[in-house]
């Protein structure tokens, strides 16, 4: 086990207190776990981007251009197209 001073913003230590009682873990705990969780998500993230950075965008859409244009089976339809469309992320 290694040890690391970690200097952080008084007002993100306050929320990581917080968290920490919230989640009734120690402190330690809980920057641990946000430090395993986000090295994994950089390593997925650098991962997805050696894969696009390989894709070839040309044959991908020549792919599409090739699939027919027919209507989407029942239940496959774009939620847009169920009136849906003014929904906005």
């Amino acid at each position: 086990m290694s040890t690391y001073p970690l200097r952080l913003a008084d007002h993100v230590m306050e929320e990581a207190k917080r968290a920490a009682a919230e989640d009734n873990v120690s402190l330690n705990q809980l920057l641990s776990a946000f430090i395993a969780d986000g090295i994994g998500h950089r390593r997925a993230f650098m991962s997805l981007s050696k894969r696009a950075a390989r894709g070839n965008v040309d044959a991908a859409l020549a792919i599409l251009d090739r699939a027919p244009d027919v209507e989407p089976d029942p239940g496959d339809e774009l939620v847009e197209a169920q009136g849906a469309s003014s929904f906005r992320p």
